[in-house]
């Protein structure tokens, strides 16, 4: 699909034509997923939209105005409004954690004893502190790892992750029970730990994640379609969502008919609990492009979005080399972490086009967006199946979007 576009966007309209009939043959006409929705924009402009396959399993087709459940793309705007009050100086990245939650105060590393909880006497070990946080590097983890008996405990205090859990101050008090898989600053492991972000920033805040969300980035933002709550009024553009089972067709798990999204989350998850559109959230990617503003409106600085992207990982390493994550949403090879986002330190070691300094991240149910400010460049990529490790599509979409590229700034 062709787009308005301002000036000329120096890529190939007829490659990126390509996309269409691809995710048509190869994944939605088949039946591997029920929808796709594609947005590839440069200089912050749209320049190529598709929209394929059914919202819900009765057929009703996906229409450009559907809601999607993100995920952990929440991660990057709850990272977003935690640097807007370092910019304010209500918070400083090597803060202690335990400043703003208590209730972390002496929380101590597993003691390898092995078993289930309780797990004391726990390791002593350094403060966490908010850097940690942002860059996964807390020693806290996700039930769905599926690795310790840290893990399991997770799943047994956050069934279905938290959502239902009765407020912040019991999230933070069932993980103070736990012991962290490792000493803060020593490791990387995907976890809940922008949950917990989400958590500093609206005790900081007074106010509930939600609402510091809608004032300081959604409503600024225009992104009237994005919050932790879906109105009764929107449900009808809410599409269902399925997981993947092997050699069979995907299994529907949450129909959007009698989805409890609609019902008031007692728990904000900073880490996955947003609910968002393609054109809500590629306005969110058009600040990233603008290093920080859009239409005027200032987000961030340039300077806190810089560091933002900057490799955290000790040493320059990448997450092949210090991950502990049976699971995360990126590949590892030619790949760091910065305060809230994954970057590309290195094309050729992660084997896919792109540039260096280019940042993403994706969410459990496929979902998936990349800036490359580079070349100007960004992608929202939206469907509904879980988990996202079930097919290469995230590859494969960015493969054709930089083949399209006949104008390069690097």
């Amino acid at each position: 699909m062709k787009m308005d576009r301002p000036h000329d966007h120096g890529m190939s309209e007829e490659r990126l034509a390509r996309i269409a009939p691809f995710l048509e043959e190869r994944y939605v006409g088949p039946g591997k997923l029920a929808m796709a929705d594609v947005l590839v924009a440069r200089h912050g402009e749209p320049i190529y939209r598709t929209t394929l396959g059914n919202a819900r399993a009765d057929g009703t087709p996906l229409k450009p105005d559907a809601i999607f459940r993100i995920a952990s793309m929440t991660k990057p705007i709850t990272s977003i409004a935690f640097m807007q009050l370092v910019e304010e100086g209500k918070v400083a990245l090597d803060d202690p954690v335990e400043r703003v939650i208590p209730e972390f105060k002496g929380l101590g590393a597993y003691n390898g004893g092995g078993g289930a909880a309780p797990f004391l006497p726990m390791k002593p070990c350094a403060p966490m502190r908010m850097v940690d946080l942002l860059s996964h590097m807390s020693g806290l983890t996700y039930g769905f790892q599926n690795r310790t008996s840290v893990d399991a405990a997770y799943r047994k205090a956050l069934p279905d992750g938290g959502r239902d859990i009765p407020g912040n101050d019991q999230f933070v008090a069932e993980l103070a029970k736990i012991p962290l898989e490792f000493a803060p600053g020593t490791g990387w492991n995907y976890s809940v730990s922008t949950d917990v972000l989400g958590v500093v920033v609206a005790r900081l805040a007074g106010k509930s994640l939600g609402e510091v969300f809608a004032e300081r980035i959604f409503g600024p933002l225009g992104m009237t379609d994005t919050g932790f709550d879906l109105p009764e009024a929107k449900r009808e553009r809410l599409a269902d969502c399925w997981t993947y089972v092997p050699g069979k067709p995907p299994k529907l798990i949450d129909s959007a008919a009698t989805s409890k999204l609609t019902r008031p989350a007692t728990f904000h998850n900073g880490g996955g609990g947003l609910v968002s559109t393609t054109a809500d959230y590629d306005r969110f990617c058009r600040m990233l492009i603008g290093q920080g503003a859009l239409d005027g409106v200032r987000i961030v600085s340039p300077k806190t979005l810089d560091l933002m992207t900057r490799n955290q990982l000790p040493g320059g390493a990448d997450l092949a080399s210090i991950s502990q994550s049976l699971f995360s949403e990126s590949t590892n090879a030619g790949v760091g972490f910065g305060l809230g986002f994954a970057m590309t330190l290195d094309p050729a070691r992660a084997l896919m086009p792109g540039s260096v300094g280019e940042f993403y991240w994706g969410g459990m149910f496929s979902t998936f967006f990349f800036i490359d400010p580079v070349e100007k460049l960004h992608m929202v990529f939206m469907t509904q199946l879980s988990p996202s490790s079930a097919y290469p599509v995230r590859r494969q979409l960015k493969t054709l979007i930089y083949s399209a590229l006949e104008e390069s700034y690097a």
